[in-house]
């Protein structure tokens, strides 16, 4: 069984720093606060939000608790009170961003194998958790998706939940999947960015 004290509280964090990403994308296109509120609500559940659906696993899990609206309540205002410092911090933030796609990945994935879901689907599900409030951000305010980049990303994810299932089938304690599973996606992301280390991109030749 997943260790839910510590998955719920990385999950909390994982909620914030999304939030935070969210509402920073409505700052640099100058929203309205109810615009910064409605880009962070849907970075921040985004995922998660078409993970239970896709399970069935209804009421999805942000709705059947005030927690998660606290908690992307204070990551928004937070953005907005100190927003200044929040820029000065970006290098933080792509940490804890990159932390939270682990979380998310990680999340994802045990939701889906305790649904019985076969191993191939609950990595979708993983990656799905992690990358679609991204994606739906960047949708509403303009943007390619990060995810559709050459910058690895979703690679990530994906190696990520491989090394996830594979410590689960040697019946590694779920603490240790988990915590190996998230310091792998940080690992690759970091070291990605780190050596401008890229996916091919397709290209149809010059006109």
């Amino acid at each position: 069984m997943p260790s839910i004290d510590l998955i719920l509280t990385l999950d909390y964090i994982g909620t914030m720093v999304f939030a935070i990403s969210g509402t920073l994308t409505a700052a640099q296109k100058r929203l309205d606060i109810f615009g910064a509120i409605f880009i962070g609500f849907v970075t921040a559940i985004g995922g998660g939000t078409v993970r239970d659906v896709m399970l069935g696993n209804l009421p999805v899990s942000w709705i059947q608790s005030y927690d998660y609206f606290f908690v992307i309540m204070a990551g928004v205002l937070i953005t907005v009170v100190f927003k200044k410092l929040v820029l000065k911090l970006r290098n933080t933030l792509f940490l804890f961003d990159t932390i939270g796609i682990g979380v998310f990945t990680v999340i994802g994935l045990e939701k889906a194998l305790a649904f019985g879901i076969s191993a191939p689907i609950a990595v979708i599900m993983g990656l799905s958790s992690a990358v679609v409030g991204g994606i739906i951000r960047d949708t509403l305010t303009n943007e390619v998706p990060l995810i559709f980049h050459k910058e690895i990303y979703a690679t990530a994810c994906i190696t990520g939940a491989v090394v996830y299932l594979v410590l689960y089938n040697l019946q590694v304690p779920s603490v240790i999947c988990e915590s190996i599973t998230v310091i792998t996606i940080i690992g690759i992301r970091l070291w990605a960015v780190r050596y401008n280390i890229t996916m091919p991109h397709i290209s149809l030749g010059d006109k």
